[in-house]
């Protein structure tokens, strides 16, 4: 059984059919990624897994569990936790009190503050800036801190929505490098990239989303090398 199974799900804005259909499945301990032009559905998709939108149809379930059944704010409980596109870190607040955040539904204070060890020691950056605010960070610094805030919650399944977006190329490497790592220390993560390159460079699997239709899914070194992904969104003719 997949640790998270999306069955056939069709969302609405309004009268807008915004998703048709869309199936696609994370086995525990995998990247995989959704790549896609914009407006293909592909935030659309990661709003409806973790609940800030509801689907008129199909399933999605975490670890066998209907998710169906529970508010946006109550899937952190279940192991969901989501970097949004933009990053959305409270900019009147400061680097720590972000991250005080990320763990406003635990009562563990030794093993939170271990965890924040742990994410200054991703992120270097961040503890050298732990008193600032967060509003006057950079770009990269302030993706930074929303990965570290969503980290905080001690995620099983990590949703990240564009998180190279409008930044410098050696951030992006960086960014990435983050990924594989969080990764590796056992989080799964499901990543929606405008930059399919980077994304298929370290996903196990990836899906391809049309508007709102998936069209086509395989590991990730089939799919850079698959003829329609090339010219599509690796820009190779």
């Amino acid at each position: 059984m997949a640790m998270l199974e999306v069955k056939d799900i069709h969302t609405y804005y309004g009268n807008i059919h915004a998703l048709k259909g869309v199936s696609l499945e994370v086995n525990q301990g995998e990247i995989v990624t959704l790549i896609g032009a914009n407006g293909a559905g592909k935030t659309t998709t990661l709003r409806t897994i973790s609940g800030l939108l509801k689907p008129r149809q199909g399933s999605i379930s975490l670890n066998g569990e209907d998710l169906h059944k529970y508010p946006a704010h109550e899937l952190v409980y279940k192991g969901i936790a989501m970097v949004p596109e933009g990053r959305g870190v409270f900019s009147k607040m400061s680097v720590q009190e972000n991250l005080e955040m990320g763990a406003y539904h635990r009562n563990d204070k030794a093993a939170i503050l271990s965890d924040m060890d742990y994410i200054f020691g991703l992120f270097p950056r961040l503890k050298e800036r732990r008193r600032q605010v967060s509003g006057t960070l950079s770009g990269g610094e302030q993706q930074m801190l929303a990965t570290g805030r969503a980290l905080m919650s001690r995620p099983t399944l990590l949703l990240m929505d564009e998180p190279s977006m409008g930044l410098a190329p050696i951030l992006v490497e960086g960014i990435f490098d983050t990924i594989e790592a969080i990764n590796k220390e056992g989080t799964t993560v499901l990543l929606v990239e405008q930059n399919a390159l980077m994304a298929l460079s370290i996903a196990h699997r990836g899906y391809v989303l049309q508007t709102g239709q998936m069209v086509l899914t395989d590991n990730a070194e089939k799919l850079k090398k698959n003829e329609m992904v090339q010219k599509a969104y690796l820009g190779i003719d």
